[in-house]
């Protein structure tokens, strides 16, 4: 624990964020849970406490430096273990949170371990592209980290940003490569590339490219799963 509070304090003015002494307890104590639970299920690959910090804490935390959460309605598609959502909401408790991951097991325990924490937020547990039905451009955001490149991603969340919000996608080094690849993608879902922010964190590129809704998207996206990944946009 002490170890990964020395880490997130001794990185955080890299990218320009005062977070109180408790606020930065409180998102280490979220670490130290996955890591703990990682030990009956697999949440992570990451367990080292400075490599919790860097990797997926401050990686989380670089979403608000690329946009403004305050009283935002947010969705983080495809949580996983809660990464960036939980972070965000720790740090930004004035946003609305819906976490959506289709694994009930992982979901069940965020559900436990967010109320200990003081940590709320609302959960779904459903399909990216299944889950869209009755929440269609309701959002303000929809973030997503680790889910699947650029061009599937979009076609999963951008459903479910309103016109005039924004899908703040997470990626590493590739984010140029894989934007390059999302230019059909962007026109087809009303997207427009507002900007790529980057942040080196530990030595490796850190990007949240940030694609502003100018359109409604299309009735027929999402397509199913499996067709989204035969025949990306």
């Amino acid at each position: 624990m002490m170890k990964m509070e020395q880490t997130l304090r001794k990185e955080l003015p890299n990218l320009k964020l005062e977070l109180s002494e408790q606020t930065q307890k409180t998102l280490c104590n979220f670490g130290m849970a996955v890591v703990e639970q990682n030990k009956v299920m697999n949440l992570t690959a990451i367990t080292e406490p400075d490599a919790v910090a860097k990797l997926h804490l401050l990686d989380s935390l670089t979403v608000l430096c690329a946009q403004d959460l305050k009283g935002k309605k947010v969705i983080d598609v495809g949580c996983g273990a809660g990464f960036p959502g939980v972070p965000l909401k720790i740090a930004c408790p004035e946003m609305d949170l819906t976490l959506l991951d289709s694994l009930g097991k992982r979901m069940n325990w965020l559900q436990e371990i967010l109320p200990t924490l003081g940590v709320d937020a609302k959960y779904r547990i459903a399909r990216a592209e299944e889950a869209v039905a009755d929440c269609r451009e309701q959002y303000d955001f929809a973030t997503s980290r680790a889910v699947a490149r650029l061009p599937i991603l979009l076609e999963l969340t951008a459903p479910y940003v309103k016109v005039g919000g924004a899908v703040l996608a997470m990626k590493g080094a590739a984010a140029e490569e894989e934007l390059a690849e999302s230019q059909k993608a962007i026109r087809a879902l009303g997207l427009k590339l507002e900007k790529v922010e980057k942040f080196p964190i530990d030595g490796t590129s850190h990007a949240v490219i940030v694609l502003r809704k100018v359109a409604p998207t299309p009735k027929q996206y999402p397509r199913r799963y499996a067709k989204i990944k035969q025949n990306p946009l």
